[in-house]
């Protein structure tokens, strides 16, 4: 029996009451359905989704099709992981069938144009307007992610043999000179088992992202004119390890940023960039070593006339702002701990959770200012260029000096009553925002402002308000994070 055969003779057992699987006569606009059914085929533990074109849609009547299946690149372009989507048909009674087969989610619920979709009813919705519905996907989610062994340790078709010796040689002296690999062995076979990212021959899954130049890592990078997507040059397009892309990303910026000549007090001349080396290479190494690699995104670097954007295709966790990382020590959620567990030993990443940190210092100290974005399938660095002007009173000027007592006027300049208002105000958001999280503990900041009608600033200083004060706490119940109210 042919695999559509099979697909179609179960499903029309199961009669209408089912949510992974759908027939259809639609041939356009079909991303909502690829989402909604591979939610709902990892809600009920099913390997895949289906679309069926050539049944009837209301008597299930064998009935045949003219369609001819759509390419997978194109059906994929909006969907977030991508999955591996994939055509078949057969002949059934004489007529033909064709059946879209669509991956369980697996790693995270599937979107498409940043919406997350289940099958509600006969139709395709935002899960989001079901809370117990994403909660149970994300359980299921979760749950799949622990019983299973995580891309990153899985075999890939790599050997040892196959690394970038030079890269590999210098990854092992930067670790050995910073006293975080101990072993005098040169040899790779020791050094990457002893990393544990090599099962004695051949190399898992993050040993091969990080030291063979293959396909696995791919690279983007573009150059516009002004500040919109309009007249690009010098596009380029690359593949290879983790630490080679790296080196690349970052030349490629160092030669498209401007450097400025500086006299120190010994009068010699340095050359300054505008924008500080480190940042630059810290928020490429991020954007490689935190992305979903299996999702096979590039890593984008634009460079455009007032600042350079790096994307990573990796969603940044919903439950916190990328500036609590700044402003206080969080436990890391490295979404590849192995990559970045290797590499820690080479400095290439340091302790967990800074990598902002360390942008945001290095950022401030060369008065460069810098942006962390959520995109709808990513997470973008934003480094902003300094003009000639404004580089030289950022770097060279000394700050104009403002007395203080101007200074304590500003603080004290509204009326008592302005002041009493905007407590009330404040006090009266943060009775609103507790009332919701007694109602959904799992809401994101994202829901409560939009829920709320408030901009998502005033949302997180009010739930920064509340965890001080410890009447709430982000935790875990079952396997899923929510607002725990103490």
């Amino acid at each position: 029996m042919s695999e559509v055969l099979n697909v179609v003779k179960r499903c029309l057992s199961y009669g209408d009451d089912l949510d992974w699987c759908v027939y259809s006569q639609e041939t356009d606009g079909i991303g909502e359905y690829i989402s909604a059914l591979s939610n709902a085929a990892a809600l009920t533990g099913e390997p895949y989704g289906y679309m069926i074109w050539g049944v009837d849609t209301k008597t299930h009547e064998i009935v045949g099709t003219t369609y001819e299946g759509q390419d997978k690149e194109s059906l994929n372009k909006n969907v977030f992981p991508a999955i591996q989507l994939r055509f078949d048909e057969d002949e059934i009674n004489g007529k033909r069938v064709v059946v879209l087969f669509i991956p369980a989610a697996k790693i995270a619920p599937t979107a498409y144009n940043g919406v997350k979709f289940v099958r509600i009813s006969e139709s395709n919705e935002n899960i989001s307007k079901y809370p117990d519905r994403e909660a149970a996907l994300f359980y299921v989610l979760h749950q799949h992610q622990k019983t299973t062994d995580t891309w990153e340790k899985r075999k890939s078709k790599y050997r040892i043999k196959d690394i970038n010796k030079n890269q590999f040689a210098q990854y092992l002296k930067k670790a050995k000179d910073a006293g975080r690999i101990a072993i005098n062995s040169d040899d790779p076979k020791a050094i990457l088992n002893l990393l544990e990212v090599a099962d004695n021959d051949i190399l898992l899954n993050a040993g091969a992202a990080i030291f063979v130049d293959s396909g696995i890592n791919e690279l983007e990078m573009v150059q516009f004119k002004n500040d919109d997507r309009q007249k690009a040059f010098n596009l380029d397009r690359k593949t290879g390890s983790i630490l080679d892309l790296a080196d690349k990303a970052v030349q490629y910026i160092s030669k498209a940023i401007t450097w400025h000549s500086v006299s120190d007090e010994n009068t010699e001349k340095k050359e300054i960039p505008e924008i500080p080396i480190p940042a630059i290479r810290e928020a490429v190494i991020n954007a490689f070593a935190h992305r979903v690699i299996e999702s096979r995104q590039p890593v984008d670097v634009s460079v455009y006339k007032s600042y350079i954007d790096i994307y990573s295709p990796g969603v940044f966790p919903e439950d916190i702002e990328p500036e609590e990382f700044i402003r206080e020590m969080k436990k890391p959620r490295p979404r590849n701990p192995l990559s970045t567990q290797t590499l820690y030993y080479s400095k290439d990443m340091e302790t967990f959770a800074t990598g902002l940190k360390r942008i945001s210092t290095a950022c401030n100290e060369a008065g460069v200012k810098y942006e962390f974005i959520r995109e709808t399938f990513g997470f973008t660095v934003r480094l902003y260029r300094n003009g000639e002007e404004e580089w030289k009173q950022a770097i060279v000027q000394e700050p104009p000096f403002v007395p203080d007592e101007p200074k304590e006027r500003l603080k004290t300049s509204e009326t008592p009553e302005i002041q009493e208002n905007k407590d009330i105000e404040f006090q009266d958001r943060l009775t609103a925002i507790l009332e919701k999280l007694e109602e959904n503990p799992r809401l994101s900041r994202e829901r409560l402002a939009q829920e709320l009608n408030l901009s998502r600033h005033k949302v997180r200083s009010a739930l920064d308000k509340l965890k001080q004060d410890g009447i709430i706490h982000y935790g875990h119940i079952d396997g899923h994070g929510q607002w725990i109210i103490d």
